[in-house]
């Protein structure tokens, strides 16, 4: 069995009793001035010190890499790939996140898939027929009042993304969260891959209770009946700015990690409070963060992982006031970090 690395303090501090307490037998034995004892004991203590304070930086260096820095990917690859899609996750696998963030809502038919919002977005959805979705209309694509097997129709894949026009296009639709979770461990198994973390978001939206989604408790259950199924409770964060659903998870399943998402400049402490927990993780838009909210959030021993981080130069500047990870829509930007 290989012994911890910082064990060799121990066994280093051991070895210099015993020659302390020898030096100090010579002297008993009178075999030594009074003067070199002094020096010989000065030089021990020392040279113990300077050993110490290597093996101590030694364990500490040791201990930050085990804290490994969680990349999560924004609905998959948002950047380069259709958001909250099959091949969106598995591309975002491909460039090494650790975590799969994504976005859950709930159909008529009481089935969680993905999807951003809880309708189809005009930026990214084309109807059955081809035809295009329009801003005005696109609440009337109601998902919470359509059965899956209608919303499976809608093509999320094909449109060109203003916002990502570099996005690979291809027909898609919005899968199931049971479908993407057997993929995504289907992938990995083959391929000899990290299993990742899973961070679902539920999405809700402002007095949208039994309209567009159900309340937080039939929400959370419904995704919670997923993760159970699939037997991935230690692999999963629920995300959510609707304080409700975070709320009644921990109350009701407090070992799920939670991430508190945040887009309003208020007080971190003031957060904490309205939540009434500590969250596993905070997470704040990116222009939020500063060194002294990274330390109030470690801290109260709460990670902090912003949002949307998509360049390089972004990422090393998170990085240097030492996040525990990002949230990015460009997780390929990861292997130009060193370039």
């Amino acid at each position: 069995m290989k012994r911890h690395p910082c064990s060799a303090a121990e066994r280093y501090s051991g070895k210099q009793e015993k020659t302390l307490k020898t030096v100090l037998h010579l002297r008993y034995e009178r075999k030594i001035s009074p003067i070199k004892l002094s020096v010989l004991r000065l030089k021990i203590m020392y040279k113990n010190l300077l050993i110490f304070s290597v093996l101590l930086l030694f364990c500490f260096n040791v201990s930050a890499q085990k804290r490994k820095f969680d990349v999560q990917g924004k609905a998959g690859a948002r950047g380069i790939m259709p958001e909250n899609t099959v091949e969106g996750m598995l591309k975002a696998i491909d460039l090494g996140v650790t975590t799969l963030e994504m976005d859950a809502v709930i159909s008529k038919d009481k089935q969680v898939l993905l999807s951003q919002e809880p309708y189809f977005n005009n930026e990214i959805s084309l109807q059955p027929n081809g035809k295009p979705i329009t801003l005005k209309d696109q609440k009337n694509y109601n998902i919470y009042k359509m059965n899956y097997e209608e919303i499976k129709k809608f093509d999320v894949g094909s449109k060109v993304h203003s916002r990502f026009p570099g996005q690979m296009k291809f027909k898609a639709y919005k899968p199931l969260l049971s479908e993407t979770i057997d993929a995504v461990e289907a992938y990995v198994k083959e391929h000899k891959l990290a299993k990742p973390v899973y961070s679902i978001e539920t999405k809700t939206i402002k007095n949208g209770d039994n309209e567009f989604h159900p309340e937080p408790a039939e929400f959370v259950e419904l995704i919670m009946d997923v993760i159970h199924s699939k037997k991935i409770a230690k692999r999963v964060i629920i995300e959510s700015f609707d304080m409700r659903t975070l709320q009644y998870l921990h109350e009701k399943y407090p070992k799920i990690q939670t991430s508190l998402l945040i887009d309003e400049k208020e007080p971190f402490e003031d957060y904490i409070e309205k939540l009434g927990f500590k969250p596993t993780i905070y997470s704040p838009y990116s222009v939020l963060v500063g060194k002294g909210l990274v330390d109030r959030c470690h801290e109260m021993g709460i990670k902090i992982i912003p949002w949307t981080v998509n360049t390089v130069k972004e990422v090393k500047y998170f990085k240097s006031l030492g996040v525990d990870g990002i949230i990015t829509d460009f997780p390929n930007i990861m292997g130009q970090l060193d370039k």
